[in-house]
């Protein structure tokens, strides 16, 4: 049942970037991407918003107000205006076509964060031809579906995807002895690895039967956002499939320790 997708193409667990990592540089900034770059990073996790124009921006909240020197509801404003607010009062808003554009050899983990993004995004993967090397995901799985209906219009190639909250609720309770039938359709349809919390609270998500069942229905699965050495280390002895981290030297250093370091040291 399980597809190959180039993007799972690695001879270890993935290491993502997410945002671009947290080493001194703001989230989602170019400069970020380029320090994880820097460090050996070849997976760079980022979000999408649409502006009301249709520009795709890598960007991780639907307002300006948390991380920006503006505010505003990015959906609602053209891109000149989102052009001129400033992450951190420093570094600005990137084009998600930047990011592909900048590292062609990296692949790119996209977080859907709203509907109108969509449309705009198949446009932008439509024009750099990078549906080999990125991964979408969603906290909404209205969103995925959406999403899969619009990919043949704009390529007959096999897009990875991971699984919505829905999918991954249904993947937990198989964990412990639920059915699979849902999880068999869905990844029939090209899902292809759950991304999912490391912990809820105080308790683990990803444990040992969670990871069998995802393995079993051919499913690789990626953890986020894990920032704690020993989680790290009690992930990757689980066999995890991939690491989403801010902490991007603690997770390189660990991974070089066993070995599992793939990228320039």
């Amino acid at each position: 049942m399980s597809r190959s997708y180039e993007f799972l193409d690695h001879p270890a667990p993935i290491p993502f970037a997410h945002r671009g990592g947290a080493e001194g540089r703001p989230e989602n900034s170019m400069a970020a991407f380029e320090r994880a770059i820097d460090l050996g990073y070849r997976y760079l996790e980022t979000d999408a918003h649409a502006t009301a124009d249709g520009v795709v921006v890598a960007f991780h909240d639907r307002t300006l107000d948390r991380v920006t020197d503006r505010s505003g509801v990015i959906a609602r404003l053209p891109y000149g205006e989102v052009a001129k607010a400033r992450i951190a009062g420093t570094e600005p808003i990137p084009r998600l076509e930047e990011i592909l554009g900048s590292w062609p050899d990296a692949r790119v983990n996209i977080d859907l964060k709203d509907a109108a993004v969509i449309g705009p995004l198949a446009r932008v993967l439509h024009r750099t031809q990078a549906w080999n090397r990125i991964c979408i995901t969603s906290f909404s799985t209205r969103r995925l579906a959406q999403m899969r209906t619009r990919l043949p219009l704009f390529t007959d190639q096999d897009v990875c995807m991971a699984l919505g909250p829905r999918g991954l609720m249904a993947l937990r309770a198989k964990s412990y002895g639920g059915p699979t039938a849902k999880l068999v359709r869905l990844a029939a349809t090209g899902v292809a690895c759950a991304q999912v919390p490391y912990g809820l609270g105080r308790l683990p998500f990803v444990t040992e039967a969670f990871m069998a069942q995802a393995h079993d229905l051919g499913l690789k699965v990626h953890a986020w956002t894990v920032n704690d050495p020993a989680e790290m280390k009690r992930l990757l002895d689980l066999g995890i499939d991939g690491i989403m981290t801010d902490e991007l030297t603690t997770l390189r250093e660990i991974m070089s320790a066993r070995g599992l370091w793939t990228g320039p040291a």
